[in-house]
């Protein structure tokens, strides 16, 4: 498996759009609107994949000088526990920190919490409501040459 980097607009991206979909949206009934879609467009997206076929993604999106957001983070059902997720997370921490970010936060939904905590992240907020369920704001301090 390899890890790509890759921009809104090319097949890549839309591999990942598609497990973004199957994984987070449509079990809660949810399809991505057009003003959703145009926030990837200046970010940074990550996808583990097997030749052609994805397996895990995420998105990165820069907060300000020192803040980056990790969001929209997939692994393909069939592939989970196979520590996918945890792999495809510090390639895109090491990448934030060599990009001088200091710190990653995700708005993790309550069920990921474990997932999260388990990689360093510590809860920051109260629990709040997104997309119809409960989540927390984590986050984690990037130290270069991660």
């Amino acid at each position: 498996m390899d890890i790509r980097i890759f921009k809104e607009g090319t097949a890549d991206y839309d591999r990942a759009l598609a497990l973004r979909d199957r994984e987070l949206r449509q079990p809660l009934g949810l399809r991505f609107t057009t003003e959703e879609l145009k926030k990837d467009e200046h970010d940074w997206h990550f996808g583990l994949f097997d030749g052609d076929e994805i397996a895990a993604c995420l998105t990165l999106t820069a907060c300000d000088g020192s803040r980056m957001k990790m969001r929209q983070v997939a692994t393909d059902s069939a592939k989970q526990g196979k520590g996918l997720g945890r792999i495809l997370s510090h390639a895109a921490e090491k990448f934030a920190a060599d990009k001088g970010f200091e710190v990653m936060f995700c708005n993790a939904r309550k069920s990921a919490v474990p997932f999260y905590e388990k990689l360093g992240y510590k809860i920051v907020s109260g629990e709040f409501t997104e997309v119809g369920i409960p989540h927390y704001t984590m986050e984690k301090q990037l130290t270069h040459g991660q």
